[in-house]
């Protein structure tokens, strides 16, 4: 079976959809039967072994996102490869050339709903253009075969627009990377912080979304020993004396070194569609204070952090205080457990092949999309 994925998805200071990508295409390289391929943007036209590159816009002030124009060159690529399922990771230019190519081919084709398109944009420009979003969204999701979201929430909004076929497809962690082991207490000496400090951490891009000023305004109240450490580009210069910036893109093996020395995560996303970060937080032992919406209310369970009201640093740097005051050993303990058991890539992905397998030999929907 050869798998082929598209995506406009995936830049170096990309998160989530280049890890699951990355991911998937480790954990199947196992299998025997199986080929992967990626098409994605780049400078120019290029391949590498099963990694292609169509030349693409850059977007300015899009930390390295490239942008498609045109269809028909992304369409044909794909039709070279000649896949038996194509999965598109993005709602632009290149879901509507793997339509194309999928109905050229006579092959199932994916959609992974990875961002809610609608909201964040209805969030910048009103919530008008945010309507007119659902509809083109549903026009395009409703052509898929299978339609992937990463949380109910965010397939349930799916359903409400009249999307079928939509199945809940978590993201998931590589457990082995992201461990308590990788604990390094000269962290702390390196910040210039004493060992009664409690480090918090977020890491990720700088977004509106995120709720960055939250993040700031929670540790104005809380004040010592309470220290956040955020990393990420294009993070704030001007923070709170009790605030360390690293305003880079950071490689995984930092990020996983720096979530383990940490005591807990801290995180103000109020449109997360997975939270992948949090998840990679609790799978190095430690526990997570968030909002109480999107991704985050599904999948930061009671005893591996607290949530709280959303937007509100009040209510945040009051779930900090909560936090220290139980035991705080078991919450790292169990935060570790809940991700082993439920989000190690291995069972993610195992499950996912399930699912195109089923698509490949018909056993499950297979529509005949008609585009323009």
């Amino acid at each position: 079976m050869h798998i082929a994925d598209v995506t406009m998805f995936h830049a170096p200071a990309s998160g989530g959809v280049r890890t699951y990508l990355q991911a998937k295409h480790r954990v199947f390289s196992r299998t025997p039967d199986l080929r992967t391929s990626l098409l994605v943007p780049g400078a120019e036209r290029d391949s590498l072994g099963d990694h292609h590159t169509l030349p693409a816009l850059r977007l300015p002030l899009g930390q390295g996102y490239r942008f498609p124009l045109r269809i028909r060159p992304w369409q044909e690529a794909l039709v070279s490869l000649a896949p038996d399922l194509i999965e598109a990771g993005d709602p632009y230019v290149t879901a509507w050339a793997a339509l194309n190519a999928g109905q050229q081919l006579g092959v199932p084709v994916v959609g992974f709903y990875h961002s809610d398109l609608p909201r964040l944009m209805g969030d910048r420009f009103g919530q008008q253009v945010g309507k007119r979003l659902e509809r083109y969204v549903a026009r395009l999701y409703s052509q898929f075969d299978s339609v992937l979201a990463p949380c109910h929430a965010m397939a349930n909004r799916l359903r409400d627009w009249g999307v079928e076929h939509v199945r809940v497809q978590p993201l998931g962690v590589d457990v082995a990377r992201f461990h308590p082991r990788r604990r390094d207490p000269a962290l702390r000496r390196e910040l210039g912080l004493g060992p009664q400090t409690r480090l918090l951490i977020f890491v990720g891009r700088y977004s509106r979304e995120k709720n960055i000023d939250v993040l700031l305004a929670t540790l104005q109240r809380l004040g010592p020993p309470y220290h956040l450490l955020l990393m990420g580009p294009g993070m704030p210069r001007q923070v709170p004396t009790n605030v360390t910036v690293v305003d880079r893109c950071c490689g995984v093996h930092e990020v996983a070194r720096a979530l383990a020395s940490s005591d807990a995560m801290l995180h103000a996303g109020t449109r997360e569609t997975f939270g992948l970060i949090a998840q990679e937080a609790m799978a190095s032992g430690i526990p997570v204070i968030g909002a109480r919406a999107g991704a985050l209310a599904e999948n930061v369970p009671l005893g591996a952090g607290i949530l709280c009201r959303p937007l509100d640093p009040a209510a945040m740097a009051e779930a900090c205080h909560s936090l220290f005051l139980n035991d705080v050993a078991a919450s790292r303990r169990y935060a570790r457990r809940h991700v082993e058991r439920h989000f190690d890539w291995d069972c993610v992905m195992q499950d996912l092949l399930t699912h195109y397998r089923q698509l490949g030999d018909g056993s499950e929907h297979h529509a005949h999309p008609q585009n323009g």
